[in-house]
């Protein structure tokens, strides 16, 4: 076959299971078979790269990040929707509609997806450009980041020469449960709700990171197209779903009752849909008589968006249990008697933390309103405290874990109360997950989803365990043929002789970053003089303050870290630091890094400056020594000229440094 004949008919194929896979959930080949499909096209490409096109599959995810994006000028503006809260206001759209409209009319409901409304052009079928809404007149152009969301597709079937279409980009339940759970793991500030991580996503500047998001998108809307042969909106959505457009369901009827119907059906089922939504919108079906209506300054005349008014119950509470999470926070929740809330039936609502617990003053037996907050986490709002029984008591958080027993404590700077184990059961995910991490022992091959595999095969409940595995134990475990099984463990291997600022890090004291560990073992040199340190010692060292200090201290006085310490000596991982500076011609001096440098990156000159004896500082101060500025430095710089602090560029850092 003709080698370009050959990547078409790749491309279609292709796309063809990207449509079964992401818009119709009915894929008929495995994911293996379509990643060698894939592979066979990347090869193909790469030996002939004059053959690349922008529509191609492997072009989901390519290209430089974007330094910003570009302003974007809809042809046909992005309108919003007047928002009706009840059936009275809707009655009172249809009876607006009666009086405008002399002949029949129908209306289309669908159900409102709460993401970002998207602006898409094709050309010949080819997806060219896509832009947010902004501000419905002008938007900004995220079509890289677009080419990332699988369900859009990139080239159509039997489309117009020219067409732009309206669509909610968002964030799955599913994936947005995922990724905070894994955000969770890695110690990283949880996602608010879908709506907010999905708006994020598609704004990042780099399309990897945008791709990393498995965002989706429903297209809900025909903006314009060159050959307009057509006369409802319900038609322009077949014909959308047609040329591989992910469509947003909908329903046509011919009155308001009806429309109401159906609103109540979609508020019941809303939990079943993959997305989030806030509502449902009403529409005029015909084409012409919308043309007729028009709009007003802000709205189209011819739909509304009908929002579901929050629903708030009561139900007493049954209990009132602490669960554990991957961090080691305790988390209090309320077990209430069932209660129907946003088309789900409710048993269980959070009461966020102790703080709360407090000033709700919620106890067992207690009767309370309950709502669902941003339609996704149950939560007590307040107590009814006239059905309160006799004889309750407050209810106070335990002093120690309930899942391992070990001490609790509160936080400092806020009303989280963490586990303080590195053996607590609830946490094995999260310290496996950090243990291993490119930060702390940077073991190759162990990341999230095998520390869940060994987790579940029983074969490391702590980090010291890692270190008794073999290959043997490995093989036959899902993904894990002899081959991997040996690299992995090579891979633990060598992590033996990471050094005692990687293994601090490891640790996962609290207060004890990749920073402090380096300042820690570089002071101390062992292991073994850091734990005999008192408190003293440990504020003696330079960066280290009272609460670290304490944090510290206790750490190594647990007994679970005094196990995990002889687990690892036994196993021969090295106590020893390798932070003392190679030479000190920076020692006393603070760096501060601002701009893009072309040679390093910042871990990589920040590393060098610490290896030279230095500090590496966030912020530029009287104190700072030198700041060494890249291109389009910002701020810093300007700070350091004000303060008269030295700034040096990368040649001169070259030359400090040679």
């Amino acid at each position: 076959m003709d080698v370009q004949k050959e990547i078409i008919a790749l491309r279609r194929e292709l796309e063809y299971h990207n449509r079964l896979y992401y818009v119709e959930d009915a894929p008929v080949i495995s994911d293996y078979e379509y990643d060698m499909l894939m592979q066979k096209l990347k090869k193909l490409e790469a030996e002939h790269p004059e053959l690349i096109t922008p529509d191609s599959p492997t072009q989901r995810v390519g290209g430089e990040a974007l330094k910003e994006f570009s302003q974007v000028r809809h042809e046909v503006p992005l309108e919003s929707l007047t928002d009706v809260f009840s059936f009275d206001e809707l009655y009172s759209f249809g009876q607006r509609m009666d009086s405008s409209i002399e002949e029949r009319h129908r209306y289309c409901v669908e159900p409102k997806i709460d993401g970002l409304s998207m602006s898409l052009e094709y050309e010949n079928g080819v997806f060219v450009r896509g832009a947010t809404r902004g501000n419905g007149l002008i938007g900004e152009d995220v079509t890289e980041n677009l080419r990332t969301v699988r369900s859009l597709p990139l080239r159509l079937t039997d489309a117009p020469e020219r067409l732009i279409v309206r669509g909610e980009v968002y964030m799955s339940k599913a994936v947005f449960k995922e990724l905070n759970a894994e955000r969770e793991i890695n110690g990283e500030p949880l996602l608010a709700n879908p709506r907010n991580a999905a708006a994020g996503s598609i704004r990042q500047l780099d399309p990897k990171i945008a791709a990393s998001r498995k965002l989706d998108i429903v297209c809900f809307n025909m903006q314009y197209s060159s050959d307009p042969d057509f006369d409802s909106h319900a038609k322009t959505l077949d014909a959308m779903k047609h040329m591989g457009f992910p469509v947003v369901p909908y329903k046509v009827y011919e009155s308001i009752d009806g429309c109401c119907e159906r609103i109540s059906w979609i508020g019941e089922h809303r939990d079943e849909f993959a997305y989030d939504i806030d509502g449902a919108v009403i529409k005029i079906d015909s084409l012409p008589q919308r043309a007729a209506l028009g709009s007003t300054a802000k709205a189209p005349r011819w739909a509304v968006a009908y929002k579901y008014p929050p629903e708030k119950k009561e139900s007493r509470v049954i209990d009132i249990v602490v669960q554990v999470g991957r961090t080691g926070v305790l988390t209090p929740k309320a077990v209430i008697e069932p209660v129907r809330l946003a088309g789900t039936t409710v048993t269980n609502a959070t009461l966020h933390n102790a703080d709360n617990i407090e000033r709700l003053d919620i106890r067992i037996g207690d009767t309370v309103l309950v709502q669902k907050a941003g339609e996704i986490i149950p939560e007590v709002l307040s107590v009814n405290k006239t059905k309160r029984p006799e004889n309750s008591v407050p209810y106070r958080m335990p002093d120690h874990c309930p899942e391992c027993g070990a001490p609790v404590m509160r936080d400092e700077d806020g009303a989280a109360i963490r586990c303080t184990s590195p053996e607590c059961p609830a946490q094995r995910l999260r310290n496996l997950a950090h243990f291993s991490s490119k930060e702390a022992m940077d073991i190759d091959g162990l990341g999230i989803s095998v520390c869940e595999l060994l987790i579940a095969a029983g074969l490391a409940n702590s980090p010291a365990e890692l270190y008794y595995m073999n290959a043997s134990d490995l093989e036959g475990l899902d993904r894990f043929g002899k081959r991997s099984a040996e690299k992995l463990i090579a891979a633990l291997g060598k992590s033996k002789d990471a050094g005692l600022a990687r293994l601090l890090c490891a640790f996962g004291i609290r207060q004890v970053g990749q920073k402090a560990a380096k300042t820690l073992a570089a002071h101390f040199g062992t292991l073994d003089k850091l734990i005999a340190a008192d408190k003293a010692e440990l504020l003696s060292v330079p960066d280290i303050g009272e609460i670290t200090a304490d944090y510290i201290i206790e750490w190594f006085s647990l007994p679970q870290s005094k196990h995990q310490i002889e687990l690892l000596r036994n196993a021969g991982v090295s106590f020893e630091s390798k932070e003392t500076p190679s030479d000190t011609r920076f020692a006393g001096v603070t760096f501060v890094l601002t701009g893009e440098l072309s040679e390093f990156t910042r871990s990589e000159a920040s590393a060098i400056i610490e290896r030279m004896g230095g500090k590496v500082s966030s912020s530029v101060s009287k104190k700072t020594g030198i700041v060494l500025a890249g291109e389009n430095a910002g701020s810093k710089l300007t700070k350091a000229n004000e303060l008269g602090v030295k700034v040096i560029s990368e040649e001169e850092f070259k030359e400090m440094i040679r």
